[in-house]
């Protein structure tokens, strides 16, 4: 992507506009915060979904075959990554891990067009806590054949490292587009803004 430093400043407008609120939260960690992420009225939006679409698929490496990850936060990344692919000459399937499995019909836990057994699939995630989420996509994937190394994510709001702890337990890799400070202090009048991912 030639212009992906602004494409990151545009996406973390957004981000800053729509997805974050202050005030007193409980996190699906149950952690209680100050601070809250909820990407889905980003990635739900025409504009959001395109810049996260394109933002992801330039840190996916070129040997996987699919992108995958637990409904519902990676539902829209999933299918968005997979356009944006298309559109760049690159076959790179969406992959839908069901929470529980289905009661009938086929009981699978995974949906969509299903890559070779041993093929690379990069789990997606809009925010990262604990990480919790986008291990068990990862390990469902595994058990089902594929090869996870990487989970990539808009933003890592973890705390004191143990989202990563539970990667490394799990012989995973974490990339984040944003972290929660980069959210929190983004302001649209901030004269100098240095972009970049995290891993």
């Amino acid at each position: 992507m030639q212009n992906f430093d602004a494409e990151r400043e545009d996406l973390l407008k957004l981000l800053k506009k729509d997805a974050y609120k202050e005030g007193e939260f409980t996190l699906s960690s149950g952690r209680q915060s100050k601070y809250y992420v909820n990407c889905k009225p980003v990635t739900l939006s025409g504009e959001g979904l395109a810049l996260t679409s394109l933002l992801l698929l330039e840190c996916i490496e070129p040997d996987t075959a699919a992108v995958g990850g637990l409904t519902l936060g990676a539902d829209p990344l999933v299918s968005g990554v997979a356009i944006a692919a298309h559109f760049n000459d690159w076959k790179l399937d969406a992959i839908i891990v069901r929470k529980e499995a289905k009661g009938y019909g086929t009981n699978a836990f995974i949906e969509g067009k299903l890559p070779p057994k041993g093929s690379k699939i990069v789990v997606l995630e809009d925010v990262i806590t604990t990480g919790g989420s986008a291990i068990k996509a990862a390990n469902r994937l595994r058990d089902a054949g594929y090869k996870v190394e990487r989970i990539l994510a808009i933003v890592d709001r973890q705390v004191d490292g143990e989202a990563d702890m539970l990667m490394d337990e799990n012989n995973l890799e974490l990339t984040s587009l944003f972290d929660l400070n980069e959210i929190v202090y983004y302001n649209d009048c901030m004269e100098t803004f240095i972009p970049g991912f995290h891993d």
